[in-house]
């Protein structure tokens, strides 16, 4: 008994300090920000004047902060849709087919992973740019003539932020895929192609539904973590104002002294990603397949 008291001592000793510094620093300044969105405050003011709803209810009627979510949503969507089918697609070549250096190209692959997005930033601004950057010169090689797209302004910017963040997203997932498709059985594709069954056919009736927890697990991570990344793209990479996101629309007011009505802005967001993520996870429930 004394034993086992012991134990749990022991136990509540270890995770106490992680306990503690996980309400310090994440619950109390979480239940601050809803707090602190029920009040106007400036930016050096110590005053604070209740007005209830009052932020929310200007939030819903502001066209900025409409155009902002709309832009979150469009980046969450497409770049997930996106990132996935490639990430499955080139994790299932190289798993399934015998290619040489398989190694090599997994590394290839998620070196953009390992980069900051300041980096990423600056590879892709020098591509976008419109006299000589890469991808202006290749179009105007491959049609002729001067092609002169501005791809960092309207209405490029968000197909532009699409892209690098697709491209620096794609190995990190594709490597995960990678390893839950290596513990398939290879008796399962055996038996499959004795039955008549093809690659595409093995890969949706196989593969996708053995790893499907890992990919619903990722999913709603890779969901999460575009909110964030998407802020960190239009801040490095485009100019203010030219393509908002939620998270740079409430730094912008928080920079503007609006510290009642940015956090309203963060209050919206945080209840717009904990919706998505319940709603992603109901939506993907499947009945765990074992072999």
């Amino acid at each position: 008994m004394e034993r086992h008291k012991g134990r749990n001592r022991f136990l509540v000793l270890c995770i106490l300090p992680a306990t503690v510094l996980f309400f310090i620093f994440m619950i109390v300044p979480t239940l601050n920000v809803f707090r602190m969105s029920l009040f106007e405050r400036g930016a050096y003011s110590p005053t604070e004047t209740f007005v209830g709803l009052g932020n929310f209810t200007t939030l819903l009627g502001d066209a900025k902060f409409i155009t902002s979510m709309q832009n979150t949503v469009l980046l969450i969507v497409v770049v997930t849709i996106v990132t996935f089918f490639f990430a499955l697609v080139f994790a299932g070549i190289l798993t399934r087919e015998k290619i040489k250096g398989q190694n090599f190209f997994r590394i290839i692959f998620y070196i953009p992973n390992i980069l900051s997005v300041v980096v990423i930033a600056g590879i892709f601004s020098a591509v976008y740019k419109p006299e000589n950057g890469m991808l202006n010169s290749i179009l105007s090689m491959v049609s002729g003539e001067t092609v002169m797209i501005l791809w960092k302004d309207q209405p490029m910017v968000i197909v532009s932020i699409i892209i690098a963040m697709v491209w620096q997203a794609i190995g990190y997932y594709m490597v995960m895929y990678m390893a839950s498709m290596s513990a398939v059985s290879e008796s399962l594709y055996e038996s499959s192609s004795l039955d008549g069954a093809g690659r595409v056919k093995q890969f949706f009736q196989i593969t996708l539904p053995l790893i499907w927890t890992n990919i619903r697990t990722t999913l709603t991570f890779f969901i999460i973590s575009t909110i964030n990344m998407a802020f960190l793209f239009v801040k490095a990479m485009v100019a203010k104002g030219m393509a908002d996101v939620g998270l740079s629309f409430m730094y912008n007011q928080k920079d503007a002294g609006l510290y009642g009505y940015s956090m309203a802005a963060g209050v919206v967001l945080f209840l717009f990603s904990f919706i998505l993520s319940a709603l992603v996870n109901r939506v993907t429930r499947r009945d765990v397949l074992e072999v």
